[in-house]
């Protein structure tokens, strides 16, 4: 009889962090629109609302055509992403994935570096939060503020998935309810059936054409705007906690990315028609980010106070994503032995408290550096060298798809509820994208320092591996000799037993 080819599904990508296995009823799960709001919340942040503006002074009108190829590739991961994921929803998601496909190395390496983005994140939005709040309420210091804001979304945290996706939700739809609002009135008023506006669409090549600075600037543009979509990948891990994972993940995968495609490359159409782009200040606050400036055009009173409460939603959304992320990729981490085997129990509501605890202490550590020793650094070089977890991920998903697509059947492959489009041709273009990216950001000061201090972040995850790889060996050599003890034992019973 001829042996079955191996299948990369025939065993579970992880029994601890399969969605199968996930303990908990249906009430304590997310809904579907809790996963449609996690994926969104996830990525509008300061990096749209006010980081676009940067783009814009940089590329121009043409910064849309920017923003609409860093979206499609960043569509193209998640669709490869989500092939995985909905033939195996799994919490660790593309950690789990590239165990399977490629070997325990990528899951180690790319599921450290993850946390270690979102760590730096947390920090970020913290330092940024806290910052907001001084400025509104002075009566404690920002710092104060900042660590305040962990621990009140360390708390939503703790109590389930289910109150971590409430909260999420309603902080997102404030994010979307002002995207929308700003794209349908920005259309009206590009086109002149605004109150007052004139039709300015023609600001798109006035002044100075569509690409004033060559096309080559729109498309060096990409590699400003592709972390602006970084965390769509939240909604697939949320998914593995919803109360259907399969579904969520193929509408995470296929829909909400085009919504995504048209919040982003819209609200750039939007400002880049209502205001030339070469009259936009550079944005150094609030009250001159491209939102507000375009608010103000629409006549809406106290624009400037709006966009910062708006922003502030923003910023403690990803503030609340961020510690999700990082603890349930910490958690995966330790139930493959790639960290301490503490992070990986779960209260009985399924959080990981301990892991979600400890990335807490990552950002709380980079915060106090950042108020305690500004000139030291440090904060910019965890910021900095987080900066391409993005490009590494990506890469990780198209080659791990690809090596999980090969050790399937023609059957396996036909019957899959979510398929990747001209594999591997995809695949490869995807990947010679990011290498491009790459190169460019070699070409900028600003860029090279985030490839450097990336690296040198890489390069000291790459010596611990050995350490880690010694160890993981062991553990599982000691399973699999109490595994034979075992069965020794039994059998010795059976036989006495007789």
């Amino acid at each position: 009889m001829t042996a079955e080819k191996e299948s990369p599904f025939d065993a579970p990508v992880s029994p601890e962090t399969s969605a199968a296995q996930i303990s908990g009823e249906k009430q304590k799960l997310l809904r579907p629109r809790h996963v449609t709001m996690i994926t969104l919340g996830g990525i509008i942040g300061a990096s749209l609302f006010v980081g676009s503006g940067n783009v814009i002074r940089s590329v121009g009108p043409a910064a849309i055509i920017s923003y609409l190829i860093g979206g499609l590739l960043v569509f193209l991961a998640m669709r490869m992403l989500g092939e995985m994921a909905a033939a195996r929803p799994a919490i660790g998601s593309f950690m789990e994935y590239a165990r399977v496909g490629l070997g325990d190395w990528a899951a180690y390496l790319v599921g450290w570096l993850y946390w270690y983005f979102w760590v730096g994140v947390l920090a970020y939005e913290a330092v940024l939060g806290g910052e907001t709040l001084q400025a509104w309420l002075p009566f404690l210091p920002s710092w104060a503020w900042s660590l305040l804001l962990l621990a009140i979304f360390v708390g939503t945290n703790l109590i389930s998935v289910r109150t971590f996706g409430e909260v999420e939700f309603w902080l997102a739809s404030i994010k979307v309810l002002a995207i929308v609002v700003f794209l349908g009135a920005g259309v009206l008023f590009a086109f002149g059936f605004w109150p007052g506006a004139s039709f300015s669409v023609p600001n798109l090549w006035e002044h100075g054409g569509f690409a004033p600075n060559g096309v080559g600037i729109a498309l060096t543009g990409v590699a400003l705007v592709i972390f602006s979509y970084f965390g769509t990948e939240i909604a697939v891990m949320a998914a593995a906690e919803s109360e259907n994972p399969a579904k969520g993940i193929r509408q995470a995968t296929s829909t909400v990315i085009w919504r995504i495609l048209l919040f982003f490359v819209g609200a750039v159409f939007v400002i880049v028609t209502v205001i030339p782009w070469n009259e936009l200040p550079a944005p150094t606050d609030v009250t001159n980010a491209p939102f507000t400036l375009v608010f103000a055009k629409f006549g809406l009173p106290g624009a400037a106070v709006i966009m910062q409460l708006i922003i502030f939603t923003a910023v403690i959304s990803v503030l609340n994503s961020g510690l999700y992320s990082a603890s349930r990729m910490f958690s995966a981490l330790a139930t493959q032995g790639f960290a301490p085997k503490i992070m990986a129990k779960k209260s009985k509501r399924g959080v990981p408290v301990a892991a979600l605890l400890a990335s807490t202490v990552g950002g709380v550590i980079a915060t106090i550096m950042n108020f305690a020793a500004p000139g030291s650094g440090i904060f910019e070089f965890i910021m900095n060298s987080a900066g391409l977890v993005a490009l590494f991920v990506y890469i990780f998903i198209a080659l791990t798809q690809m090596r999980m697509r090969q050790k399937m059947t023609p059957e396996e492959a036909a019957g899959l509820k979510l398929k990747m489009w001209l594999h591997p041709w995809l695949n490869i273009l995807l990947i010679a994208a990011i290498l491009a990216v790459l190169i460019v950001m070699l070409m900028t000061e600003s860029g090279r320092t985030q490839v450097w201090t990336s690296l040198i972040a890489t390069g000291a995850l790459v010596i611990g591996w050995p350490f880690v790889a010694r160890n993981l060996k062991r553990k599982r050599t000691a399973g699999a000799i109490s595994e034979d003890v075992r069965g020794d034992e039994h059998t010795g019973e059976e036989i006495v037993s007789h």
